[in-house]
C-alpha cells in the first residue's frame, strides 16, 4: 500500500525501444489496475454490457478462467463505463468491486463464486460522481470498504470468507457539526441526500502500537479501530466546490499521515499524539502538492507525487516531508519544446530527425517504487525510469509503453520483474529482469 515494491535486480537503464514486450493482449474498458498472485493476473474489465473478472498466466498472458455478469453503469461525465477498482487476491480468494457496487468473492483457483452482494440494494448510497471506485482492503478476516452509505454506513467490515457484516461506521454521527475551518460554513450540517463516499483507498496502520483504519471518504480523514469500527479521530479535509472528490490513499510514515487532493485542496500532514485519539496539524498547504488520483510515495524524508487536477497541470513533484516546501517540479519536458512537430495522429516527432518519440509530458501520471528508482507511466502512454532523488528531476530512460495511449490511468504493477501496464484496451507485459 506504500507504493513502494521490495523487488530487486532489475534494469538499470532501458534499451532505447524500451523493456522487452513479454506479451500483450486487448482488452475492455476500466481504470482498474490488474493484480498479480500466486503466478496469476486478475483484470477486472468491462466488455460491452458486463463486467469481467478474468484470470490470466501472468507469465505466459494465457487465460485460466473469467466470470461476467452484467453491468448498465454509465459514466456521467464521459469516462468510460468500466470497473474502476483493483481485484483484491488472498491465496484462496479474488475479491472485487463493480462501478456498480457488486462486491463479488470468487475462488483464486478456480473463478467460481464464493459470495456476492449488491451494495447499491443493500445500503442507501447517493451517486457518486464517477461510479463505485473505492479498491476494498482486508484486515485480518476482516473486509474494509468504503461503501458510502447514508447515514452512518461510510464504512463497512464483512467477514471475506462470507460477506457477512462485522461493523459499520462513518457519516452523520462523523460529520454532522463538524468543524471546517470555512468561513461561509464553519460547522458543517449534514443532510440525508449528500454523498459520504470517495475514490481513496482505505489504509491499516499501526501507530503508537495500536492500529488504524485511515479512511479519506468524501468530507475528509477518519481514523477507525479495526476491532470495533469505533472512531479515534476526524479531520475535515475536502474542497469547497460540490464538483470535487478525494481520490488518492493517505501516506502513513511513522507517526504522520498525510493526506493530498485536487480542486485546490492541497496536502496537509497530521501527527498523531501517543494516546491514538487525537492529532497536531503539523503544516497545510494549498499549492504545495494536489494529488487527483495517484498517490504520493515517501522516499529519503520527502513525498513525490503528481500533482495537478487537469493534464496539462500535472507535474511530479517533490515536497519536504517535515515542512511541505516543494524541492522540485517538472512537466516531463524540461528542453524547449521548437524542436518538435505533431503528425496528423498526435503522435510527437522530433523536427530535425523527423524520429518519432514518447509524448514528452507526464501530465497526471502514475509512479512505483522499485530498486531505488521510480518507474513512471505517464498519461499519454509514456514510460520512464527516473532517479529517486530529492535533489532534483533526473530522468535515467524513457520509451513509448507498447499499446499505451490516452488515458493511461492505472498505476504500473510490478510482480517477479515483470512490469503490467494498462489502458482503455490494451494490458501489457515488460520485462524488467536485468538477469534472466
Amino acid at each position: 500500500g506504500t507504493g513502494i515494491s521490495a523487488e530487486t535486480d532489475l534494469l538499470d537503464v532501458w534499451p532505447q525501444d524500451g523493456p522487452p514486450l513479454v506479451w500483450e493482449k486487448t482488452v475492455g474498458t476500466g481504470y482498474s489496475a490488474p493484480s498479480v498472485r500466486n503466478g496469476m493476473l486478475v483484470l477486472h474489465h468491462r466488455v460491452k454490457d458486463e463486467e469481467i473478472v478474468e484470470c490470466f498466466d501472468a507469465q505466459t498472458g494465457e487465460a485460466v478462467w473469467k466470470h461476467s455478469y452484467e453491468s448498465t453503469f454509465t459514466d456521467p461525465y464521459g469516462y468510460n463505463n468500466g470497473p474502476r477498482c483493483s481485484p483484491l487476491l488472498t491465496n484462496e480468494f479474488c475479491i472485487t468491486l463493480g462501478a456498480q457496487g457488486k462486491l463479488l468473492c470468487l475462488k483464486l483457483a478456480d473463478g467460481s463464486v464464493v459470495w456476492q452482494l449488491d451494495l447499491l440494494t443493500k445500503y442507501k448510497v447517493p451517486d457518486g460522481f464517477f461510479g463505485v471506485g473505492c479498491t476494498p482492503i482486508l484486515e485480518g478476516e476482516k473486509l474494509i470498504v468504503l461503501v458510502g452509505g447514508q447515514p452512518n454506513s461510510g464504512v463497512v467490515a464483512f467477514n471475506f470468507r462470507t460477506g457477512k457484516v462485522i461493523w459499520e461506521n462513518v457519516g452523520k454521527r462523523t460529520w454532522d457539526g463538524a468543524q471546517t475551518g470555512w468561513d461561509n460554513e464553519p460547522e458543517h450540517e449534514w443532510d440525508d441526500e449528500q454523498m459520504v463516499v470517495s475514490y481513496s483507498s482505505p489504509i491499516v496502520a499501526t501507530i503508537h502500537d495500536k492500529r488504524h483504519v485511515l479512511c479519506l471518504v468524501r468530507h475528509g480523514l477518519v481514523s477507525l479501530d479495526p476491532e470495533s469500527g469505533k472512531e479515534n479521530f476526524h479531520f475535515w479535509f475536502r474542497a469547497r466546490v460540490h464538483e470535487s472528490v478525494n481520490a488518492a490513499r493517505p501516506v502513513v510514515v511513522d507517526d504522520t499521515i498525510m493526506l493530498s487532493a485536487a480542486y485546490r485542496v492541497g496536502s496537509a500532514l497530521l501527527k498523531v499524539k501517543p494516546d491514538g485519539q487525537s492529532y497536531d496539524v503539523v503544516w497545510q498547504d494549498p499549492r504545495n502538492l494536489l494529488t487527483h488520483w495517484s498517490t504520493a510515495i515517501y522516499h529519503d524524508g520527502c513525498y513525490f507525487g503528481f500533482s495537478g487536477r487537469h493534464e496539462n497541470e500535472g507535474e511530479l513533484r517533490c515536497i519536504d516531508a517535515k515542512t511541505g516546501e516543494v524541492k522540485w517540479q517538472t512537466d516531463g519536458w524540461m528542453k524547449s519544446i521548437d524542436g518538435l512537430g505533431q503528425l496528423p495522429d498526435g503522435s510527437v516527432v522530433n523536427r530535425e530527425t523527423k524520429e518519432v518519440m514518447p509524448w514528452p509530458f507526464y501530465g497526471r501520471g502514475s509512479a512505483i517504487m522499485a530498486d531505488g528508482k521510480f518507474i513512471v507511466l505517464a498519461e499519454r502512454g509514456t514510460l520512464a525510469l527516473v532517479e529517486a532523488t530529492t535533489e532534483e528531476w533526473k530522468e535515467i530512460s524513457r520509451c513509448k509503453a507498447p499499446r499505451m495511449h490516452y488515458p493511461s490511468w492505472p498505476a504500473p504493477v510490478l510482480a517477479n520483474g515483470r512490469l503490467y501496464l494498462r489502458c482503455e484496451d490494451a494490458l501489457i507485459c515488460l520485462d524488467l529482469r536485468k538477469s534472466k
